[in-house]
């Protein structure tokens, strides 16, 4: 099992959220959710440490890629992206941008979960005392 850790939903379907807090609340971590991107970078900054943010690229306002973008410089941390409505580009820019994995939705609840395993494993060792 991992150490505890704070993980961060931003999707703005309730029952995406839900399912992802169903599916990892056996990894022991403390899971946050946000309707919106400017609900996730408020709880980003006021509930640091944040471990993982889980984002999903199409919500109203203020969308994954523009969290994205302000994530940049202000946050180190990995994040997982997915979207029901993908195309080649936006999976690129993701990409680009440092995204730890992306995925089509509906995503596979094995492939998400071990995805997130990955991330914060990754995580935890690039942030171990020296």
């Amino acid at each position: 099992m991992l150490a505890p850790r704070r993980i961060l939903i931003a999707d703005d379907d309730l029952e995406v959220r839900r399912g992802v807090v169903d599916l990892l609340s056996s990894l022991g971590s403390e899971i946050l959710q946000a309707e919106s991107g400017l609900e996730a970078l408020s709880l980003l900054r006021e509930r640091a440490p944040i471990h993982l943010l889980l984002l999903d690229m199409h919500m109203p306002g203020c969308g994954g890629l523009e969290v994205i973008d302000r994530l940049r410089g202000r946050f180190e941390l990995p994040f997982i992206c997915y979207s029901g409505n993908a195309t080649r580009e936006l999976e690129s820019q993701v990409r680009a941008a440092g995204a730890f994995a992306f995925l089509h939705k509906p995503v596979q609840p094995d492939r998400l979960r071990a995805e997130v395993v990955r991330a914060l494993g990754r995580w935890d060792s690039a942030n171990k005392p020296s």
